[in-house]
């Protein structure tokens, strides 16, 4: 049995970092081995350090790990990093672990558009980290980011469709997610979100647009990001008042002509395999999409939860009348959509011999 690795988690008290720390306490292959906070937190034991706000308690492996801070001399020890930090501070940090040789899964925006660094939703297009795999191997340090928890959703049924029937023209998306994508400080407000929709999440609809393009590309020969840029893509983005869950309504033509029919199309992702999947990763989903026929489903109450909320849930697909197929998303906006994402990426390199 190969021994088990050391993780560490930058901004372990925050809203990612609890769901890094609550999802790596019994797994199988990664130890909760050092938490980095501010200075504020750092010397303190973790228990005592953070505001815990998971619906589980704070798990017992890290209640007495002495939290400390985000500097990468303190996690020269670690074979992997995840990163629960916010963007503001994330992007220096983050590098400066990178320089120090360190393998960086981020959870922050910084870096998703830089040309080196893969942007990964592990359902999707783990064949990108082939470009990072030798800066891996010679210890040079590497950064590598989830997506947008919004994107993560979206990407999967459409990279099965992708896969299946060639390019897509044009997607349209209109999202209605969950307030814990909105972090803990300083959140959502209640008195915003009781009785009411608020029509806007900055900088989403723009994140989700061009990530979708990253995700859905390619890698050339000379390990190069290939964008899908003549991909048309529309976002508009709602908070609602759900407690975890993005659920998304999407209409999509596809760049062949005639479209596929209504059961190739269910077909399609309902055979759909990740890679993760196929190497047997410990938080890999049984179905990476559980097509749904009954006509109310998917709901983030009921079906968020789907394989520990690695699988993404699709149901209502139906012929539309202005493109060609329209449906609806559910995917965990905490698990696949952001913590859990990272780790299935580092399950990923752990199979491939790459941490």
């Amino acid at each position: 049995m190969a021994p088990v690795k050391k993780a560490g988690v930058l901004g372990a008290t925050g809203s990612v970092g609890q769901k890094f720390i609550l999802l790596l306490s019994d797994h199988p292959d990664f130890e909760l081995f050092k938490l980095g906070a501010s200075s504020r937190s750092a010397s303190k034991a973790y228990k005592d350090a953070v505001k815990w706000r998971q619906t589980a308690n704070v798990p017992e492996k890290a209640q007495d790990i002495i939290v400390v801070e985000c500097k990468a001399s303190e996690f020269k020890e670690c074979d992997v990093v995840f990163s629960g930090l916010d963007s503001d501070v994330a992007g220096d940090i983050e590098k400066e672990l990178k320089d120090a040789g360190l393998v960086v899964i981020s959870n922050a925006k910084n870096y998703r558009r830089d040309p080196e660094v893969p942007l990964v939703v592990p359902l999707v297009n783990t064949t990108h980290l082939s470009v990072v795999e030798q800066s891996i191997k010679s210890k040079k340090g590497t950064i590598i980011c989830n997506s947008n928890c919004s994107t993560a959703g979206l990407v999967v049924p459409l990279k099965a469709l992708q896969d299946k029937f060639g390019e897509l023209e044009t997607v349209n998306v209109t999202t209605l997610q969950a307030i814990s994508g909105a972090g803990f400080s300083p959140g959502v407000l209640g008195i915003d979100i009781l009785d009411n929709i608020i029509p806007y999440i900055s900088g989403e609809e723009e994140k989700l647009e061009w990530e979708t393009k990253k995700i859905l590309g390619s890698v050339d020969n000379n390990l190069t990001f290939k964008l899908l840029n003549d991909l048309k893509v529309s976002a508009q983005c709602n908070r609602v008042a759900v407690s975890d869950g993005h659920l998304e309504c999407v209409s999509m033509k596809f760049k062949q002509s005639p479209p596929p029919s209504l059961e190739e199309v269910k077909a399609a992702m309902r055979d759909y395999v990740c890679e993760p999947q196929k190497l047997g990763c410990s938080s890999a989903p049984k179905h990476s999409i559980y097509v749904l026929e009954e006509p109310d489903r998917p709901q983030p109450r009921l079906d968020r939860s789907r394989d520990n909320g690695y699988a993404v849930s699709v149901g209502r697909i139906r012929e539309d009348p202005v493109l060609d197929y329209k449906f609806v998303v559910l995917s965990h906006n905490t698990v696949i959509g952001a913590a859990g994402s990272g780790i299935l990426i580092a399950e990923t390199l752990l199979a491939k011999g790459l941490l």
